[in-house]
């Protein structure tokens, strides 16, 4: 549905998105994480044809968008970080005036304003002046604007920032409901909300792509082994003992406390419950004791930071406060 080339854009002397390429399908919800100044909006921004590229291509449904950008953004609703509203208007004037804007006339505008309205829990909010509205409320009015016209694509810069918990969740599930019906791209560096919303994450680092998967798959590949820590009255040789002679361990680390012996043990069993249980059972069988033993479960929080510490994000930060002057 979108295929991205070799997109690349400088700022001045500072390159933002690097040689960026990817392609995304039909039907899943998109998330691209990465930290701030990573280069997300700027990749959103081009994507959505709002800002040129230095150089690279960008085709949605086998349409250029730079070729034929009308054509081409008549398939993509977008929401900015910023949400483009018109604060002295109500939701149904200022989805009206979008509408209008997006082509839409008679009954099919009046039948596509009321269909988004219901989409987005608005019906009660409809006639109060946006001004009066909750952050969470404007958020959905942005996202009704991003509706209209039926686009296949719905792109969402950061669409929960500055949000209280419960409307966050209001927000995900709308989201998630929204992947029911169109492909779904959205922006955080949130970890949580790439883990409750998305099929797949894109994580980028310094405007280059360090990865493309599936959350749980990221996971399992990239955050490598689990970890598991054990304090006990061991001895290190007792302890380098039990541990080599057990299978799905990794490695392991010994630290020598005044009265305890204290492991870190890598593993990349399945079972990571299992796992801690033969590892008890073990040292139980030698007779020696342990006092406590704690799991610690690889997530996508671990597989960012391997990712972002290797690439380095400190040459994108100037980028980032030039893309926000640039775009908003």
């Amino acid at each position: 549905m979108i295929t991205v080339e070799n997109l690349t854009k400088y700022y001045g002397p500072v390159k933002a998105v690097s040689d960026l390429s990817f392609t995304i399908e039909e039907g899943q919800v998109y998330g691209l994480l990465g930290p701030n100044g990573a280069g997300k909006s700027t990749t959103m921004n081009i994507m959505t044809g709002c800002l040129s590229p230095t150089s690279g291509s960008i085709h949605i449904n086998g349409i250029d968008l730079f070729e034929e950008p009308e054509k081409a953004k008549k398939l993509i609703g977008y929401l900015p970080e910023q949400p483009p509203l018109y604060m002295n208007e109500t939701p149904l004037e200022y989805l009206r005036f979008v509408g209008q804007a997006k082509g839409l006339k008679g009954a099919e505008l009046s039948g596509q304003i009321r269909d988004v309205i219901a989409q987005t829990g608005l019906e009660h909010m409809k006639n109060r002046l946006i001004s009066q509205l909750s952050k969470g409320y404007r958020q959905r009015v942005g996202i009704a604007q991003a509706l209209l016209g039926n686009p296949a694509i719905v792109i969402l810069d950061e669409p929960t920032v500055g949000l209280d918990p419960i409307q966050i969740v209001e927000i995900r599930t709308l989201i998630r409901d929204l992947g029911k019906t169109h492909t779904v791209i959205i922006s955080s560096h949130i970890l949580s909300e790439m883990q409750a919303v998305c099929d797949k994450v894109l994580i980028i680092s310094n405007g280059t792509l360090a990865a493309f998967d599936t959350p749980n798959h990221l996971e399992s590949i990239l955050s490598g082994s689990d970890e598991i820590t054990i304090r006990t009255l061991a001895s290190e040789e007792q302890a380098d003992a039990l541990l080599s002679s057990m299978q799905d361990v990794d490695s392991f680390e010994c630290t020598k406390e005044e009265d305890s012996l204290l492991l870190r043990i890598r593993t990349s069993a399945e079972d990571l419950r299992q796992f801690s249980c033969s590892l008890f059972f073990a040292f139980a069988k030698e007779q020696l004791p342990v006092f406590e033993l704690t799991a610690h479960k690889g997530s996508l929080e671990d597989v960012f930071m391997e990712l972002t510490e290797q690439t380095g994000t400190a040459g994108d930060e100037t980028a980032d406060s030039g893309e926000s002057e640039e775009i908003n």
